[in-house]
């Protein structure tokens, strides 16, 4: 470039600022960032990972979606879905390189349900954050908070009722014991696991599958998503011993694109010890380990 750009003929003094703006874009062009929070969070609970994100790509374009905080992401997930696809939707047109996402924990349900019911979304890497993706179950202290008459092992008696169905949690609420009940009650996950007949499942899959890259990040410290390997879409058994994702039956039977994107290279599991639930997001750690090679 300097070389060419030395010789003084009118055609190179053209090239030269071309060839300079070229440059600069194959610097500075990082695909913008979309995140989504999770359980009574808000876009404030994310100044550390933008710090993370524009200290390694300076430029970088980041939307903390700022909708269904605090109490109200308790609304059921198909409402925050539709509401956080109205507000991403624009960023998407605007980005004709396309976007990426970070979906935290809840978060990360939503954004599947996204990504399977847009079809003409533009995301390359998906990024799920300590998300229960395949459901939860577990005596936590969100749990004590929310339900604080129930337990584990009896809040199918809410969650599986369309009442239940209403509080985003009782979407994924995945009771191992009473199989048939999520089946036929859950309205989110099962669906979107296509563990129910689906009549749009094809088109899901195919929707889903447009997505260049899934990273699922997760660790056995976290102390909320339950079982932990939820977030790599393992989930347990009816003896609650945890079977890892190869070996579950949506894996198996690529029901909605798990083994297609293992057979692709582009499933990429991200396992850190040591990491709370709600630190994921502020740990430089993590962001370097799992999360900075799939922004680019």
């Amino acid at each position: 470039h300097k070389r060419l750009c030395g010789r003084k003929s009118g055609a190179t003094r053209l090239l030269c600022p071309l060839l300079g703006a070229c440059l600069w874009v194959a610097v500075a062009g990082y695909k913008p960032v979309v995140i989504v929070h999770g359980l009574f969070d808000s876009s404030g609970d994310f100044v550390n990972l933008l710090r993370f994100i524009n200290q390694s790509h300076p430029g970088t374009n980041v939307s903390v979606i700022d909708l269904f905080d605090r109490s109200a992401s308790l609304q059921p997930l198909w409402k925050q879905v539709e509401g956080f696809k109205a507000a991403i939707y624009p960023i998407m047109q605007n980005a004709a390189e396309g976007v990426h996402f970070i979906c935290y924990s809840q978060g990360g349900l939503i954004c599947r349900g996204i990504l399977s019911t847009l079809s003409n979304h533009n995301v390359h890497s998906f990024i799920s954050l300590s998300s229960p993706q395949a459901g939860q179950y577990g005596d936590t202290d969100y749990l004590k908070y929310l339900f604080p008459q129930f337990v584990k092992s009896n809040l199918y008696h809410l969650c599986y009722t369309s009442v239940g169905q209403r509080i985003s949690i009782c979407n994924y609420w995945n009771d191992p014991h009473h199989r048939d009940l999520y089946v036929n009650s859950s309205d989110y996950l099962a669906l979107l696991n296509s563990e129910r007949p689906n009549p749009n499942s094809t088109e899901w899959k195919q929707n889903f599958l447009k997505i260049k890259k899934l990273v699922l990040i997760g660790g056995p410290d976290d102390g909320v998503i339950t079982p932990w390997q939820s977030s790599q879409f393992g989930f347990y058994d009816d003896n609650e011993t945890v079977v890892e994702m190869q070996h579950q039956d949506l894996y198996l039977r690529d029901v909605f694109g798990l083994k297609t994107l293992a057979a692709r290279g582009d499933l990429i599991l991200c396992s850190v010890p040591g990491v709370q639930h709600v630190w994921w997001h502020s740990n430089e750690t993590v962001f370097h380990t799992c999360m900075e090679k799939w922004l680019e």
